[in-house]
């Protein structure tokens, strides 16, 4: 029997055709992968926190390169803040609509070329704009995960997902920033920049494999976001930020003349108390996200108190060098321990305007750092010496305590007038 000559033939496909693999829903994914996502989310702050605090220990060599006063080149850092100031409510309050994983990877897109372009920076004006880019998605980057940690942590443990999705700027402090400050003193200062822009770079790829579709995190528009603005709640809680977190900065920013100056330290060695006070840093983000899930309100009350007795004792230990360097590590683990819990609280209150409000939290301690260092810098200038910022910070702290008690107990009667 022969096969008809009008029957068409058929020949086999060569190529089996490509299956494209839909992204999975938050709600559809596995705890591996929610850890692979958390560790993705993590490398970003990573990323960023090398960036903001590396520039600190170049600026003598940008000074040089552009031929500019320290002073000047010291603008570099402002500009930096400045953009995690303006970006962070500008962009949480414009994209609510946006789709928080799309946030994400447009945020982390925006850091790695303002770092590209800090990079090439062939002019001084040139490097301020970078740095400004570099910093505007800063804040917004760090609510955004926030938010999703949160979003996806299992009942109970959200301020501990909370807290492990920042824990990358803490590791940043202690590998990060060493590292890049070798290759910038070795190669050139722009090759910092260049290491944290392919930070970046791997950090979307890793996004964009890691994060699931969030689909139980509802948009917003710019009006409820802005919401946030006239919630006295919100308002609280900055103001505890700032205040109670610049104590720790008035200490940090002059830690190598207090080390120095007073207990006679090298100033060579000075990456020894950097390091101590980074891994105090990564121990209280950890402990502090913890401490938020048992009892949030008593946490933030109990650090900025415990941060009253630490500050307080630098201003003794100072003189004593290797006592100085084990007391700012407990100023670091104190002080830390304050982010998680800031963050979760800012979520509580928010109601729908999370984002702003979490966003606003990183401008806050940005403004926090200015704040201390300010203060330490006039009492320093007033001649009490390099031990004194440690008094002015213990009294930021305290501050930031008595800014709680309105905040707590306004917040408790208004919990008991809508159960009622």
């Amino acid at each position: 029997m022969t096969e008809n000559s009008s029957t068409p033939r058929t020949r086999p496909s060569l190529r089996a055709p490509l299956k494209r693999h839909p992204l999975p829903r938050q709600t559809e994914i596995s705890h591996r992968r929610v850890i692979i996502t958390m560790v993705a989310m993590a490398l970003g702050g990573f990323g960023i926190g090398t960036t903001e605090f590396v520039a600190m220990g170049l600026l003598n060599l940008i000074a040089s390169d552009f031929q500019i006063s320290e002073d000047q080149a010291g603008h570099v850092i402002s500009a930096y803040a400045l953009g995690v100031v303006v970006g962070a409510p500008l962009i949480t309050t414009l994209t609510g609509r946006v789709p928080r994983r799309r946030l994400a990877l447009i945020l982390m897109i925006a850091f790695t070329v303002g770092n590209g372009l800090s990079v090439f920076a062939t002019s001084y004006e040139m490097l301020l704009v970078s740095r400004f880019i570099a910093g505007f998605p800063h804040g917004a980057y760090f609510s955004v995960v926030a938010l999703i940690s949160a979003s996806l942590a299992p009942t109970g443990k959200r301020g501990k997902y909370v807290a492990l999705s920042g824990l990358g700027l803490s590791v940043a402090t202690v590998i990060g920033v060493p590292a890049a400050q070798w290759m910038g003193a070795t190669f050139g200062w722009n090759t910092a920049f260049l290491a944290v822009a392919i930070i970046g770079a791997v950090t979307f790829v890793a996004l964009w494999f890691a994060v699931p579709h969030m689909t139980q995190m509802p948009s917003t528009n710019p009006m409820t976001e802005l919401g946030a603005l006239i919630n006295s709640q919100v308002l609280f809680t900055l103001g505890i930020g700032t205040v109670g977190f610049g104590g720790m900065f008035a200490v940090y920013t002059y830690i190598t003349f207090s080390l120095t100056e007073n207990a006679g330290f090298s100033a060579h060695l000075i990456w020894i108390p950097l390091m101590v006070y980074g891994i105090g840093m990564i121990i209280g983000t950890y402990v502090g996200g913890m401490l938020a899930d048992k009892n949030l309100e008593f946490t933030i009350v109990g650090v900025l108190i415990t941060l009253i007795f630490v500050l307080s004792a630098f201003y003794f230990t100072s003189h004593v060098a290797w006592l100085g360097i084990f007391n700012f590590g407990l100023i670091g683990t104190m002080g830390s321990m304050l982010v998680p819990s800031l963050q979760t609280r800012l979520m509580d209150v928010a109601r729908e305007a999370q984002t702003l409000a979490a966003a606003l939290n990183h401008s806050a301690l940005n403004m926090a750092n200015a704040a201390g260092a300010a203060v330490g810098g006039a009492v320093i200038g007033a001649g009490y010496g390099y031990s004194a910022p440690a008094l002015a910070g213990a009294i930021m702290a305290a501050c930031g305590a008595l800014l709680w008690i309105p905040a707590f107990f306004l917040r408790r009667h208004h919990t008991r007038a809508t159960t009622n």
